[in-house]
This record gives structure tokens, sequence and C-alpha cells, in this order.
């Protein structure tokens, strides 16, 4: 068994270790709290077939927690839209917000085994920052994590990943990125 007391994420220690330096070097940054370093990771599931079944979310909610190792809030509608067939307060996805040790082990799974697993994957686009250091990507199958066994999924549900950083511009938190391997195309 693990012990966690002196457990420290692998990615964690990568940063701490080798990515603060490089990027300090890179940016020429004066202070050390300039560099810039992961925030938070958001998981989001949008379930449109919600609307017909609200058990979809429940099934939903339960893949996410699996995949991100912390129990999922279920989102409700705002407001009502009758072209949706949508009621207030109606459940409509699902989301986690992951942060400290979690979020590194959940960024170290994303880009070791995850991705890859992706079929005809060749990296993911790099022009998706959002202008103020935040990456976002989605995902179409949620089976390419190997928390969510094949078999038992009854519906292919697609994912938003948003990971956020303390990075200023997109520069910076795309060679933060590059320094934990994320395999960007361009």
């Amino acid at each position: 068994m693990l012990d966690q007391t002196n457990y420290t994420p692998r990615l964690k220690a990568a940063y701490a270790s080798t990515v603060r330096a490089a990027l300090k070097e890179e940016f020429g940054y004066k202070n050390d709290m300039q560099i810039p370093r992961l925030d938070k990771i958001v998981l989001n599931m949008g379930v449109g077939e919600a609307v017909k079944d609200t058990k979809k979310v429940k099934t939903a909610a339960e893949e996410l927690s699996m995949i991100a190792g912390q129990k999922a809030v279920v989102t409700h509608a705002k407001k009502s839209i009758a072209g949706f067939r949508v009621r207030e307060q109606m459940p409509l996805g699902c989301k986690v917000t992951l942060r400290g040790d979690r979020m590194y082990e959940f960024l170290d799974r994303l880009i070791t085994i995850a991705l890859p697993r992706v079929r005809d994957f060749r990296g993911v686009k790099g022009n998706s920052f959002d202008g103020r250091g935040n990456y976002a990507m989605g995902l179409k199958e949620q089976f390419v994590f190997p928390e969510i066994n094949f078999d038992k999924v009854d519906e292919v549900l697609g994912m938003d990943i948003i990971i956020c950083t303390t990075a200023k511009t997109d520069a910076e938190a795309k060679a933060l990125l590059k320094q934990f391997n994320m395999p960007f195309i361009s």
C-alpha cells in the first residue's frame, strides 16, 4: 500500500524541481511568485439527453466522480427555456473542480494515459487559450480514462476540461503546459 504521508504527485515534484527554474529563465522573472503555476482543473459534462431522462445525469455524475477521484456536483438549469423543453432547476449536467494533489494526479493521467488512448490522436490544439492563461479542451468519449469500464458504458458522453493557471498571458501558460509534456500540435 502507498504511504500517503510522504507522497507527492509526479508532476508536482517536477514543477518544484525543474519546471519553475526553466520558466524563470525563459521569461526572466525577478520574483518567484511571478512564475506561473497550475491553479485548478475543472471537468464538466453536459448531458443533453437529461431532458428526456434525468437518470442519465446521475450516471454521468458517477462516471465523472470515478474519473476525477472526487464527488461530482450536479448542475441545474437557471431558467426555463420552452424551446429546449428545459424547466428551471432541472438537472442538466455535472462538474468537478480539482485542486492540489488531485489536480496534479489528474493532469498526469490525462497526459500520459487518456490522451494517447484517443482514436486518431495527433496532439491537442495549441490555440485553445482564452487570453488570460487558461486552456480549454474537449473529449468526445469518457472511456479513454482507465477508470471507466467500457462494457458498462450505456451512452458515450463527452467532457470539457479547463486547465486554469496563474499565468498572465497565453504564451506563459503554453510554456507551463509544455513543460508538463502536454502534446501540442502547434
